[in-house]
């Protein structure tokens, strides 16, 4: 579904992304895993078309998404859910859930926008709310929502634990899974390994802008150096 090769990603002379590739095939959760600043939500935004590569191909469902700008990479079916969940503050809730669905033309918005408030019951109870007003919780819940909303075969989630607590983080993590198991295709990017590492299929490791690790999520959580790095 997705195939990354060879991609390069600089911020002035700093070479960020040297020479990454991995993929993530239909139905799978993928999980990229490494310590803050190893450079994967550059690789996110990349994909999204938010920073462009200075080398290498990014390309989705067979389609070279590589120098695609943002709205077009959506508009494709790949929707992020960006760090620090980026909601609209000054939007209600059910305004934010509208947005994610601005570049649909069928007439069902309003039919997925009922099954998001039924997998997300307080985003229902609070749709008439201001988004800023909503705990850190809540607005990943809105952020996933959003997301959601247009309908996307692959989701991008950069660091959706971040901040929660540890009942709220198995909350988001169970309804992960649900979507995926729902038909859409998860690439996670999450530095809560142990997390990451017990729901996806696969997983890559990312330290320095390099993948060092990669395979079967078992296999890397098994990992020696992995262990030790990552899962204390």
């Amino acid at each position: 579904m997705l195939k990354v090769e060879n991609i390069n990603v600089h911020y002035g002379v700093i070479n960020a992304i040297k020479n990454v590739s991995f993929e993530v095939n239909k139905g799978e959760i993928v999980a990229l895993i490494g310590a803050n600043g190893a450079g994967k939500t550059s690789i996110m935004h990349a994909i999204s078309g938010l920073i462009k590569t200075s080398s290498g191909s990014i390309s989705f469902l067979d389609e070279d998404i590589t120098k695609l700008p943002a709205h077009k990479v959506i508009s494709l079916g790949l929707a992020q859910v960006p760090e620090g969940r980026r909601i609209f503050a000054q939007l209600t809730v059910q305004e934010n859930l509208e947005m994610g669905a601005y570049l649909r033309t069928d007439n069902k918005v309003e039919e997925d926008l009922a099954k998001i408030y039924q997998r997300f019951p307080r985003l229902s109870e609070r749709k008439r709310q201001l988004a800023g007003t909503l705990s850190g919780g809540e607005q990943q819940m809105l952020a996933m929502g959003r997301a959601l909303m247009s309908k996307p075969k692959l989701l991008l989630l950069d660091e959706p634990s971040m901040g929660l607590s540890p009942i709220l983080v198995n909350e988001i993590f169970k309804i992960i899974q649900e979507i995926n198991e729902e038909g859409v295709t998860v690439l996670l990017v999450e530095q809560n390994a142990n997390k990451a590492l017990s729901i996806a299929n696969r997983a890559y490791v990312l330290e320095t802008g390099h993948i060092t690790v990669s395979g079967d999520a078992k296999d890397v959580a098994s990992n020696p150096k992995v262990r030790e790095a990552y899962l204390g």
